[in-house]
């Protein structure tokens, strides 16, 4: 029985694992469409601040936190600011990519899925900056907060005006904490350790980074939140599969189905 199955199996998890050449261009293509995207919608100062007060107030409205409780915080202590802006400006990218590369090589049923639903938010995030430019709090007086990357460092941006590199009103919707929280969902569904549900920290950490450092609002994170929920809802991950009596190894006749399709 092994002898007739072993290969059966190697041979479904090839064809389900997507061409390596072909995955490389769609994920970097995903990220050069993120970077330059944005760049597409920069300008419209006045309105981006505009929208600005309009966001604050309308958190105070809705009774929100203060975005400055979680500042405050990181301000007793200089090391600890510079860790959040060190986090907010090096892990965003690098995480994401380990959370695909890892899902290509161990589970590529979910690697498709996850990869699907990651471009359609980012495409979807990408129009909000041409209709709803929106200044980031450390750059509204209103908010009394501090721009912590500009004045502990490290900072990723210069100044708006000479800053060709990211669009700075773009802040809605938060794809730092859009990633991260679909990283943490997805690193859930493909695992069954029961340690998995401590991945939210992963989404939960970057909420605080990007608050305490005032490059977002409250409601730049619920944006994004559900934004990533109406996707998941539209774009299902792969079911889990059969697995035989006693034993954590799927069986072939459930499993290949569900393979073979995820891959195409």
């Amino acid at each position: 029985m092994n002898a007739r199955t072993e290969p059966a199996e190697k041979g479904t998890s090839a064809i389900a694992r997507p061409p390596l050449v072909r995955e490389l261009l769609l994920v970097a293509g995903l990220f050069l469409v993120y970077k330059f995207g944005r760049q597409l919608a920069t300008g419209h100062t006045g309105e981006a601040l505009h929208n600005a007060r309009h966001v604050w107030d309308l958190e105070r409205t809705l009774r929100l936190p203060d975005e400055g409780s979680v500042q405050s915080v990181l301000l007793h202590s200089d090391t600890l600011v510079h860790i959040a802006n060190t986090f907010y400006a090096t892990v965003h990218f690098p995480a994401t990519v380990a959370f695909l590369v890892w899902l290509y090589l161990r589970h590529p049923a979910h690697y498709v899925w996850a990869r699907r639903v990651l471009a359609t938010v980012t495409s979807a995030a990408l129009v909000l900056p041409f209709v709803f430019p929106l200044a980031p709090p450390r750059m509204l007086a209103a908010t009394g907060l501090v721009d912590t990357a500009k004045v502990y460092g490290p900072s990723v941006y210069g100044p708006p005006t000479s800053d060709h590199l990211s669009n700075q009103f773009a802040a809605m919707p938060s794809l730092h904490f859009g990633w991260a929280l679909m990283v943490a969902i997805g690193l859930i569904v493909a695992t069954r350790s029961r340690w998995r549900w401590l991945w939210l920290l992963h989404p939960l950490l970057t909420l605080m980074v990007i608050i305490g450092t005032a490059n977002h609002y409250w409601l730049d994170a619920i944006v994004a939140a559900a934004m990533l929920g109406i996707t998941l809802a539209l774009i299902h991950p792969p079911q889990r599969t059969a697995t035989t009596a006693g034993h954590g190894r799927p069986r072939l006749a459930v499993e290949e189905p569900i393979l073979v399709g995820a891959g195409r």
